[in-house]
């Protein structure tokens, strides 16, 4: 069975589910590449692990830490996946990744501390540090287009004497990079240099495109990781937003303790469902092959994407990402802001992407839109011949100059 052909993706459900600027928040005839959700159901051995569990009918407490499966299936996974060694014990089952970066700043930053968001990135980085009273400072992550890799010369130059944490975004949203081992070493040395904690979001870790390798920042041993304070996912790679389900982990045993007083799951206000945890435990375990078919997938719809953007839209230029399902498109030559650029392509040809800009992902991003790939080659090919319409009127409208 192929689980990502056209017809998998049922619109009518979507409509009604799908919300954070997807299908069930846009006009009817808008086609949404935007946010970072897949557009197929979930694998069938994850619907089948919770209609499992749902059948006795009992939804009672977990335990304040978590189902004990979890986190053996979580420590066998990043095992196998990214080599990761991770003792069970050292394992948090909370509401989401999102969740789990604010748990790290809440539990290691004090008011007026310092932590450095890369600009572009998500804004998450930049909300938990704020929710936790420290300061955001942003450094401009400014990339070599030819060889895709950012600039982290001047790093240190941001690091004063409040600099408490660096947030470690890896794989890179919105750029769609991974970190090489000597890049990670170099960040790491740093923060050995000056006694910094690194918050390290790994949620796109699993989608890792044919061409590339990834290196997680534990490849330089846990001895050296001891600072790593490490958030991982599930709604990227399986599909499970909504049942918001993710987890916190560290490989040393006083820093993950912090962690846990910070999430609140002793006095049971915190913590992930029942069912999200089945739900997790069932796609760590059994949903591989699945999400082997989907990588397969969104790599013929990167190649498509990539090429049809640099080939058949004037102006605009399409990074090829090396991980994610995102496009990092350049509209600078449209010379319109990345909103103003968002809402022509609503409201003139039906379809809706991500602007760059402050609000997403800082504001070194003007001037670029993100992409979703994770949808069927049907409506990725409608969707980018929108994108193609629409830039052509702008073109026309304003007698923009193009090659």
């Amino acid at each position: 069975m192929n689980y990502f052909d056209d017809k998998a993706v049922n619109i009518d459900i979507l409509k009604k589910k799908a919300y954070n600027l997807r299908w069930a928040e846009v006009a009817d005839g808008v086609i949404p590449l935007t946010a970072a959700d897949m557009d197929f159901p979930c694998a069938p051995a994850i619907k089948k692990a919770l209609l499992e569990y749902v059948e006795d009918g009992y939804f009672s407490y977990t335990p304040k830490r978590g189902l004990s499966e979890f986190n053996e299936s979580f420590s066998t996974y990043v095992k196998n996946k990214k080599h990761e060694d991770i003792n069970p014990n050292n394992v948090l089952a909370v509401d989401s990744a999102a969740r789990a970066m604010f748990i790290v700043a809440k539990a290691f930053l004090k008011p007026e501390d310092e932590m450095i968001v890369f600009d572009p990135c998500d804004f998450l980085f930049r909300e938990s540090c704020l929710a936790a009273k420290g300061i955001p400072v942003s450094y401009p992550a400014a990339i070599d287009v030819e060889n895709r890799k950012m600039d982290l010369s001047k790093l240190e130059d941001y690091i004063t004497n409040r600099t408490k944490m660096i947030g470690l975004c890896n794989p890179h949203n919105p750029y769609g990079l991974v970190y090489t081992k000597e890049e990670l070493g170099y960040i790491m040395s740093i923060c050995e240099k000056h006694d910094l904690l690194i918050m390290n979001d790994e949620i796109w870790s699993d989608i890792i495109y044919p061409d590339t390798q990834f290196n997680s920042i534990y490849c330089l041993g846990n001895e050296r990781c001891k600072r790593v304070l490490s958030v991982f996912g599930f709604s990227k790679s399986f599909g499970l937003a909504g049942l918001r389900i993710g987890c916190v982990y560290a490989s040393d045993d006083k820093m993950f303790e912090k962690l846990v007083d910070a999430s609140e799951v002793m006095s049971t206000a915190g913590g992930a469902t029942s069912l999200s945890q089945i739900a997790a435990i069932a796609a760590m375990n059994d949903a591989q092959d699945w999400l082997n078919e989907f990588i397969n997938h969104i790599t013929n719809n990167r190649d498509f994407a990539v090429d049809y953007i640099n080939k058949e839209i004037p102006l605009l230029k399409a990074y090829k990402p090396q991980a994610t399902f995102l496009l990092y498109v350049d509209i600078n030559d449209v010379n319109m802001s990345g909103s103003d650029f968002v809402e022509y392509l609503k409201q003139e040809v039906q379809l809706a992407i991500v602007p760059g800009g402050h609000q997403y992902f800082g504001n070194q991003s003007e001037g670029h839109v993100r992409i979703c790939l994770a949808t069927s080659r049907k409506l990725l090919e409608e969707g980018l011949l929108r994108l193609k319409n629409g830039v052509n009127k702008l073109i026309e409208e304003r007698g923009l100059k193009h090659e």
